[in-house]
């Protein structure tokens, strides 16, 4: 399983709030039905790399439907492949070794 980290920013917009182009991105990861976290600056996927690059090519179309002109989207990816893993599990580690230092 991949994790990818993803933030669609829209640019051209009448408005400098983009909460309902962010709002109408995750309604469509919401319908892919994958894994995810959403938090101030991006939003984390877990899913099979195919699926993944699949809604986020989706999400990236969504603020060009919604009139925005130009759309900027950084991607993250760890496709870790010698055990399953998970953003929550991938905290939980750091947590645990802070906790020891």
């Amino acid at each position: 399983m991949a994790i990818a980290e993803l933030s669609i920013i829209p640019i051209g917009t009448k408005s400098t709030s983009l909460s309902s182009y962010v709002a109408a991105c995750l309604k469509v990861l919401q319908d892919s039905g994958l894994t995810c976290e959403v938090h101030g600056m991006g939003t984390i996927i877990e899913g099979d790399l195919k699926d993944l690059f699949e809604v986020m090519l989706k999400m990236h179309e969504v603020p060009f439907e919604a009139g925005a002109l130009r759309v900027v989207t950084s991607i993250k990816i760890d496709d870790r492949r010698d055990k399953e893993t998970s953003a929550k599990e991938k905290v939980k580690a750091v947590m645990t070794k802070k906790s020891e230092v």
